[in-house]
């Protein structure tokens, strides 16, 4: 029997690839998104596919009701801007798509007896006292800042999450993603990865904030992909027992790279795939509650789903440029 599974920011960068996977795997496909940073050229790939519908929607004003005629198997939470420019523009937007979002998914879940997997974040770790971090760690996060809608949102909706397998019993997970790149970035999001391969492809000054010397651990898209489906092909009952033996009811684990780098060798790294280009390195400032170093602690990971990635950084950044080499060249 053909299962159906619930995208929510399902047009988005990360969502649009999980809505691929789960079509070749033979889902029925239900995507929502607002495309306020996702994209209707992101599924271009599958749209036409049959078992694939796009509903265009925000989550802080969907109801349960509006789908009474789906009952879903699988339910995954991606929709909120992650990038700090699109978050930041409108932070009230941002913390309410956080928690309505969750909230939402929560209780189609129970109402369907639905697996749910959350896409939470690194940035739950803020600008962390732990090093690399771990799950336990409860995050070093200024609670009153110009991140705080996009880091205090998501550690509601996981206060959400928690709360709902307290009281009802809710077959919830979530993953606590670090930086993530790949084919269909948003070019203006303001990351780092799109941010120096946009300004390289258009001979613009590659922009580092700071000195460069802070790092992030680099995951390319499909490593995340594999490892949410992974988890999500656990059941209920091994997924508690796993974490009850380890003292959390949180079900969370960390999915990222531990292969740290600085921001300048990314940089640098870029500009060699891109020999063509005059682009030159210059520092700004570093703006305010920027995290100073990034690195998962993926123990959890390998030992539950027998993941790790797999991807490596200049494979995942010479498809990246790729992609915007290509994308540049179909909007001339």
């Amino acid at each position: 029997m053909q299962k159906t599974a619930l995208v929510t920011g399902g047009a988005g960068f990360i969502g649009s690839h999980l809505c691929e996977r789960l079509l070749g795997e033979g889902f029925r496909v239900v995507a929502v998104d607002s495309l306020l940073t996702g994209s209707l050229e992101n599924l271009a790939s599958f749209k036409e596919n049959p078992a694939f519908t796009f509903v265009e929607r925000d989550v802080r004003d969907a109801t349960e009701a509006e789908f009474a005629s789906c009952k879903f198997d699988e339910i995954y939470n991606l929709a909120c801007p992650a990038s700090p420019v699109h978050y930041q523009a409108d932070p009230l937007r941002t913390a309410l798509t956080s928690i309505k979002g969750i909230l939402l998914s929560l209780s189609l879940a129970r109402r369907d007896g639905a697996k749910l997997l959350h896409a939470s974040t690194s940035e739950i770790y803020g600008d962390p006292l732990q090093h690399p971090q771990k799950e336990e760690h409860w995050g070093n996060v200024n609670t009153i800042g110009i991140r705080s809608c996009y880091d205090e949102g998501k550690r509601m909706a996981e206060t959400l999450l928690c709360d709902h397998i307290r009281t009802y019993g809710t077959d919830a997970r979530m993953v606590r993603i670090f930086n993530t790149y790949g084919p269909r970035m948003h070019p203006q999001d303001g990351r780092v990865v799109s941010n120096f391969i946009v300004q390289a492809l258009a001979d613009a000054d590659i922009t580092i904030y700071g000195d460069g010397s802070q790092t992030r651990s680099f995951q390319f898209v499909s490593d995340l992909i594999e490892a949410m489906r992974k988890y999500m092909a656990l059941g209920k009952d091994e997924v508690r027992a796993f974490f009850s033996a380890r003292g959390f009811i949180a079900p969370v684990i960390n999915t990222g790279n531990p292969d740290e780098r600085t921001v300048k060798e990314l940089a640098e790294r870029t500009l060699a795939l891109i020999p063509e280009s005059k682009s030159k390195i210059v520092l700004k400032p570093l703006p305010g509650d920027d995290p100073k170093r990034r690195k998962p602690d993926i123990s959890l990971a390998k030992t539950l789903l027998g993941w790790e990635p797999r991807v490596t950084l200049d494979e995942g950044l010479a498809k990246t440029v790729e992609y915007f080499k290509a994308r540049k060249e179909t909007s001339k």
